[in-house]
């Protein structure tokens, strides 16, 4: 039986983590960079442990003014030591709770960024090579960040996205362009296209593969605990099962 993980980024003060727990096997926790305090990472630990649901780290650039969206010129060294702190406050509440982090995944503009620029890239994924626990990498398929992974001996997870939509080079439309967040009819079609033809269709119309390992719902999209549902329904119909094990 086919089987996905499916992800969304949480702790970002949405409203909706506790609705939407039940519905994933990952839980990208925000760690303090973008938004996140330490009673948000615990509150969305204790949620998981509940749920049995897979945690990673979301790190952003240190931009809570700009929810981690705008990008930023940073020396390394900052960028590097903000990273460190943001993960470190998780792990550090994971320890307590008994829960690990199982994967890092940058949020915003520093995930978009990576996944194009190949000495960011390399950069974060030497950072994640020396965090304890050999924890992957999440980043869209076929990136400036996949190599970079590959290049530090990473377990890299290619990422899909249920909501969003794509621009011919694999990378998502940005939000500020029309028809970059997709509607419910949109969002469920896209999930059918990723998980059984590994592929996705663009605002243009063309066809583009996308070889996945998860899928991700934005937790901070006004529509996530609906689309949610929805597309367990329709992975349920599909026979496809929801679950981190393959990871």
């Amino acid at each position: 039986m086919p089987s996905i993980d499916l992800n969304a980024d949480l702790g970002e003060g949405c409203g909706s983590d506790a609705e939407l727990m039940p519905l994933l096997s990952s839980a990208s926790i925000a760690c303090g960079g973008h938004a996140g305090d330490a009673a948000s990472m615990r509150e969305c630990v204790r949620l998981a442990l509940r749920h049995a649901v897979r945690i990673g780290a979301h790190p952003s650039y240190p931009d809570r003014e700009h929810f981690g969206r705008r990008s930023l010129v940073l020396p390394p060294e900052t960028l590097l030591a903000s990273l460190s702190a943001q993960y470190q406050a998780l792990a550090a509440i994971c320890r307590e709770e008994g829960a690990s982090i199982a994967y890092v995944k940058p949020h915003g503009a520093l995930y978009n960024d990576a996944c194009r620029d190949a000495a960011l890239a390399a950069r974060l994924a030497g950072w994640v090579a020396t965090l304890p626990g050999a924890p992957a990498l999440m980043g869209l398929p076929g990136s400036r960040l996949a190599m970079a992974a590959q290049d530090a001996g990473l377990r890299y997870q290619a990422e899909g996205f249920a909501d969003r939509a794509y621009r011919a080079d694999g990378a998502l439309l940005p939000r500020s362009e029309p028809g970059a967040l997709l509607d419910d009819a949109a969002a469920l079609a896209q999930v059918r296209e990723l998980v059984l033809h590994q592929q996705v269709r663009t605002k243009a119309g063309e066809s583009v593969k996308c070889r996945i390992d998860t899928l991700c719902l934005h937790g901070d999209n006004p529509a996530a605990i609906r689309q949610a549902r929805q597309i367990r329904g329709l992975l349920d119909t599909l026979s496809v099962t929801v679950t981190s094990a393959q990871m």
